[in-house]
């Protein structure tokens, strides 16, 4: 790993010990935060994702195995290798922090150059482990020729339909669009498997194929509304135990091709952006539906979209509003679309945007977004 990316942190009560350990870390090429306690520790990690943690055993207040069962309780931090440090003695102590998947478990009295250089082997052996899991993706990515975005756009009359989108680092993710014309409705699917980094790839195709079938259904049954479909598909998802604990935000839209009409849904979706040239301004247009997978009634609705002459919908991730600070993760959905706004009032187009986006060095997560256009017609 580069020595950029090695970010510590490190919990103890003894001030003179943490300096100690802040000083070796930092001259080793480590970036260092630190917590005098459990407490001051877990506010840290609201706001970053260390790579690796090292925390003393016996503090007060929450002891050093109470502080790993909380971090082992957020998803988000589980699997960032954990190492307990002690001056307590006695294999019972030892067993207990094994015991909650602590990689290793060392005595204050170790060197701390020796600290260091397990530190470094950890790393190097977690990075090792990723890049074969990243291959075997990628693999598999390219033997099955399967993928969660679609390769055309689709043709509407009376609309102009285009999407970005990109894998962060380059690895197949938890992002997932999909166009689906079904006689007489042109539906539009944007969503984003939550947490799982990575990993979610594996479950983008099961959603995926369970939102295709309660569309098709949908169509040949009596209710084929957009919040129907979105119910038919969380309650089969809240059904299949390979599922659970497998969340995923989904914005859906229908459109009725004759008409244009639009319906819209959503789960746990960001706001959508709505920019109408005539007052050079975006709005944001809300659902109140759960993730699904979160709970069988989902408690979805849904609204129409008048689109005007000339009217831009956006529906996107929350990749787009995600970007790096301090080593954290910071989001603002407001910045965004302040931004939106002003390069849409400057003329520029979406192809305009997706340049812009694919240039940027900034984004933390996969990213995707869909434009729906409304062009303006002159007689």
């Amino acid at each position: 790993m580069e020595s950029s990316s090695k970010h510590i942190l490190l919990v103890d009560d003894n001030p003179l010990f943490l300096k100690l350990l802040i000083k070796s870390f930092t001259r080793k090429g480590f970036s260092c935060n630190s917590a005098h306690d459990a407490i001051q520790a877990l506010e840290l990690l609201k706001g970053m994702a260390p790579d690796v943690i090292i925390s003393d055993y016996e503090m007060p207040v929450m002891n050093g195995l109470e502080f790993r069962q909380q971090v082992l309780a957020d998803e988000r931090l589980r699997d960032i290798p954990f190492m307990f440090l002690t001056g307590f003695e006695g294999e019972d102590v030892m067993y207990k922090g094994l015991d909650l998947q602590a990689i290793d478990y060392v005595s204050k009295d170790t060197p701390v150059d020796v600290i260091i250089a397990k530190i470094n082997n950890l790393l190097h052996t977690v990075s090792k482990q990723r890049e074969l899991s990243e291959l075997e993706i990628k693999k598999t990515v390219a033997a099955l020729n399967i993928k969660a975005v679609p390769d055309k756009l689709p043709l509407i009359e009376g609309f102009n339909i285009d999407f970005w989108h990109r894998d962060y680092q380059d690895i197949p993710g938890g992002d997932f669009i999909d166009f689906i014309d079904a006689a007489q409705y042109l539906y539009i699917i944007l969503g984003d498997i939550m947490g799982k980094k990575w990993k979610a790839w594996f479950y983008t195709f099961t959603y995926l194929s369970y939102i295709r079938a309660a569309v098709r259904f949908g169509i040949s049954g009596s209710d084929h509304s957009a919040a129907g479909i979105m119910q038919k598909i969380n309650e089969v998802i809240c059904d299949d135990e390979g599922l659970r604990d497998i969340l995923s935000s989904v914005s859906l839209i229908r459109i009725h091709k004759p008409s244009g009409k639009f319906t819209y849904t959503g789960a746990g979706d960001l706001p959508l952006l709505h920019y109408r040239p005539l007052t050079r301004q975006v709005s944001q247009i809300t659902s109140s539906g759960f993730l699904l997978g979160l709970m069988a009634n989902g408690s979805y609705t849904e609204q129409e979209i008048d689109l005007a002459e000339g009217d831009q919908l956006f529906i996107f991730t929350d990749g787009l509003i995600d970007f790096a600070a301090n080593e954290s993760k910071k989001s603002d959905y407001a910045l965004f679309a302040k931004e939106l706004e002003q390069l849409l009032n400057s003329g520029q187009t979406f192809a305009a945007l997706k340049n812009r986006l694919q240039d940027s060095e900034a984004m933390v997560d996969d990213s995707s977004i869909i434009q729906i256009h409304k062009p303006t017609t002159y007689v």
